[in-house]
């Protein structure tokens, strides 16, 4: 694949809806592009992009971008183009998550949670201080030759359903938005309330809001739809990601003793295989140890706090030595901490 990415598995390689690459056909069209030129290369048919049971594999859909790149002359502007004809009804169950979340807070937590089930390909970072908090949105793993392109038509789709998300603002609300690399159109963002100072080629793209927003509510809160929404999310999530090969054996395994985790090089003994072949196996499924003990002890950690046990507990339970160290996991895993899971449980 061309461009540089990180050695890790990119956040982007899942399968996604067809809505997305049939807005790039789409976007071809407009310009001129025969829609079975669009498609050379990736073995599917613009017939088959309107079927909802279709999944497409994320290399399709970058095999899709490079061809309309490469036919249309004037790139700029063109990720942007395909990002607008993006709605909410195209993000599926994820997008109703997101709609009747009760806050803000926990609309950016579903974001974040259940980005698989998008088609975005940006990576999304949660950064918080005492009085403020930063979304940044990752591009490091985006192969360079399409990485502008995915970056415009991402945030573009983004902007497009932002204001039926979080409809009007009350109180004034001022926010910065860093952009990398291009000219983000200012009208895009024009939400009543909501007053938006841009910086047009930064260092990183992010946008940065007060603290205090995570707890304003969504404009359709909604807790029990939410609620019920995000277990479908989960469910459709469970699927997608469903572990076979090694990997299943190993994340079997790790269940077995969550407070006691072996070691990679323990496993692999189990398994009567080198450390470097346990290695090599596991990132030819996509995954790694870390990936797997996280995996694990997130799942169990939810469950446990869903069940009523305490954060100590929790901790105690998955063999952290020290609280602080437990919940900085579960903000890693989650994007809030893990009392947050026991009110929702309660709620």
């Amino acid at each position: 694949m061309p461009g540089n990415v990180a050695s890790r598995s990119p956040v982007w390689d899942h399968p996604r809806a067809p809505d997305a690459s049939r807005h790039l056909v789409e976007t071809a069209e407009a310009h001129g592009v025969a829609a079975e030129d669009c498609l050379a290369g990736t073995g599917l048919t613009k017939a088959a992009l309107s079927d909802p049971a279709v999944e497409v594999q994320a290399s399709q859909e970058l095999a899709i971008m490079r061809n309309l790149l490469a036919h249309v002359d004037q790139a700029r502007g063109l990720g942007m183009e395909a990002g607008l004809r993006y709605s909410l009804g195209n993000t599926g169950i994820l997008g109703y998550a997101l709609l009747t979340s009760p806050t803000i807070g926990d609309a950016v937590t579903v974001a974040r949670r259940y980005a698989t089930l998008s088609s975005a390909f940006i990576d999304f970072l949660l950064h918080e201080n005492r009085d403020e908090v930063v979304l940044e949105f990752g591009t490091d793993q985006i192969p360079d030759d399409v990485r502008g392109f995915v970056l415009e038509r991402d945030l573009a789709a983004i902007a497009h359903v932002l204001p039926l998300l979080v409809g009007a603002v009350t109180t004034e609300l001022r926010v910065l938005l860093e952009i990398q690399g291009f000219d983000f159109p200012r009208e895009f963002l024009a939400i009543p309330g909501l007053v938006v100072e841009i910086e047009d080629n930064a260092a990183r793209t992010a946008i940065t809001f007060p603290r205090a927003v995570l707890e304003l509510p969504m404009a359709a809160a909604d807790p029990q739809t939410w609620a019920m929404c995000v277990q479908q999310c989960q469910q459709l999530l469970d699927r997608r990601t469903h572990r076979g090969g090694i990997a299943a054996q190993v994340r079997a395994r790790l269940i077995q003793e969550p407070g006691q985790m072996p070691s990679m090089a323990a496993i692999a003994r189990e398994y009567a295989m080198t450390e470097r072949t346990l290695h090599r196996k596991l990132a030819a499924e996509q995954t790694s140890y870390r990936a797997l003990v996280d995996e694990v002890r997130e799942t169990i950690a939810v469950e446990l706090l869903s069940n009523g046990l305490t954060v100590e507990e929790v901790a105690r339970h998955l063999g952290y030595s020290e609280t602080a160290a437990f919940t900085h996991a579960y903000i890693r895993w989650r994007g809030h901490p893990p009392s947050h899971q026991r009110k929702v449980a309660r709620a």
